[in-house]
């Protein structure tokens, strides 16, 4: 409601000032992130009992998220299965080569990598390219019927949206609030997702000793925010727990905390310590760490 309420006024401030227009937009964002990890859970079946009634909802948040619901389950299902495994790379993860692979390329590979992981590339086209270009085909799912009915469904109530929005007020609500409103979700989504496993002491083993609870355990962070960034965010920095178990609900995650201590002490990352993740592009096997290029 919320975010429905944010979108009406700052449709309203359009006549006022497109600086208010913004400033609002920046307030929807926050909500559109909070709804996109509660479609998170949805896909989890942990937010309501139901399951029907999880993917439901789900779909319609789909819709205002730009993600295909359908689609975005599978593939993250997929990330919760193999994370940390180096032979299942490539499938609803960021793509993270070893020392190894990197020193093995060829000058014109290395580029194509260096320009891959570089922050710009990441987190300034990144998110823009994901939300609005790649989610709109079943990327990665393209041989199923379903994937494509999912991606196809999301697509023609989105574009039905957007249509419905320029009918009754032009360009303008199209580019100051939803452009925005959903590029700043994009990305603060996508750097959640980033630092949530692209940490120095984050862990990755071969397929032969890749094992799904201790990867869960020290291949995710736990991201400490102040509460009001836990609140827009859903807990989901209490990551390492919600891979551990991904069927707890968000609102329980602080309680296994409270209960189990040890594992707020588990790869412990504050805002200001994350800053330098974005500098980590290659897994070490020898040292176990994420290193920098240099």
């Amino acid at each position: 409601m919320p975010f429905l309420l944010l979108w009406g006024l700052a449709w309203w401030s359009l006549s006022v000032s497109y600086w208010l227009t913004l400033g609002i937009s920046i307030l929807i964002a926050a909500f559109l992130l909070r709804l996109f990890t509660i479609q998170h859970d949805c896909g989890h079946g942990s937010f309501f009992r139901n399951r029907h009634v999880s993917d439901w909802v789900g779909r319609i948040i789909g819709v205002l998220t730009l993600t295909p619901y359908d689609v975005w389950r599978r593939t993250h299902s997929i990330h919760h299965s193999t994370h940390g495994n180096l032979g299942k790379r490539g499938m609803g993860d960021i793509h993270t080569m070893t020392v190894a692979e990197y020193r093995a390329l060829g000058r014109w590979d290395r580029l194509m990598y260096r320009i891959y992981r570089h922050p710009v590339t990441l987190f300034g086209f990144g998110p823009g390219y994901l939300f609005f270009l790649q989610n709109r085909i079943p990327y990665g799912l393209m041989g199923q019927a379903r994937y494509w009915i999912s991606a196809m469904g999301t697509n023609l109530v989105l574009a039905t949206i957007l249509g419905t929005i320029w009918y009754f007020g032009g360009w303008m609500p199209i580019l100051l609030i939803f452009l925005p409103s959903t590029l700043l979700a994009a990305t603060l989504g996508l750097w959640l997702f980033y630092v949530q496993h692209q940490f120095e002491t984050t862990q990755w083993d071969s397929s032969d000793d890749w094992q799904l609870h201790d990867s869960a355990l020290h291949g995710s962070s736990y991201y400490v925010m102040p509460k009001v960034l836990q609140w827009f965010s859903a807990n989901i920095g209490i990551h390492q727990v919600h891979h551990l178990y991904s069927r707890i609900p968000f609102d329980r995650l602080p309680q296994v905390l409270r209960d189990y201590s040890e594992l707020a002490e588990n790869n412990r990352l504050t805002i200001r310590e994350s800053i330098a993740c974005a500098r980590l592009h290659l897994w070490d096997e020898n040292s176990r760490r994420l290193l920098s290029f240099a």
